[in-house]
């Protein structure tokens, strides 16, 4: 038995493997905090509730990436300009109302421009949803 073990030991052979140095990159670590303000967006307009924009976002169509703009009426803003704003849009599409909510410092909102800046008294604007003909008409400023 102790032969056979003796035998073994002396097929085997080492082999050395040689390591590769790898190329040092700095490990960048962010904190949440610092994360947010990198993924913070600082070309966005200043809107308010009522104002025509134009939002263009990116599409991706099985191996393309596009963008689509959406045009319409701001109904409301939420959350300010911190990470997780969005804003509500609605637009009248063959007589039918749409609405699409845009995280606003979402990757996919390429970017927000403002078409035309109305008035409205209101913060959130959802009577919009139901009004019709010159009730749903807001005035210039």
């Amino acid at each position: 038995m102790a032969e056979e073990i003796k035998k073994v030991e002396d097929t085997t052979e080492e082999v050395k493997i040689e390591e590769v140095p790898k190329e040092e990159a700095p490990e960048v670590v962010l904190s949440e905090v610092d994360f947010k303000k990198f993924q913070l967006k600082k070309d966005i307009p200043e809107f308010k509730a009522g104002d025509m924009v134009k939002v263009y976002q990116k599409i991706k169509d099985k191996n393309k990436e596009r963008v689509q703009a959406f045009e319409g009426q701001v109904l409301f803003a939420k959350h300010g300009k911190e990470i997780g704003a969005t804003i509500t849009v609605r637009k009248m599409v063959s007589g039918v109302g749409v609405e699409k909510t845009f995280p606003i410092h979402s990757p996919l909102v390429e970017k927000i421009e403002i078409v035309k800046k109305l008035k409205a008294r209101r913060a959130k604007l959802y009577y919009l949803r139901e009004a019709k003909g010159r009730k749903a008409r807001l005035k210039a400023r």
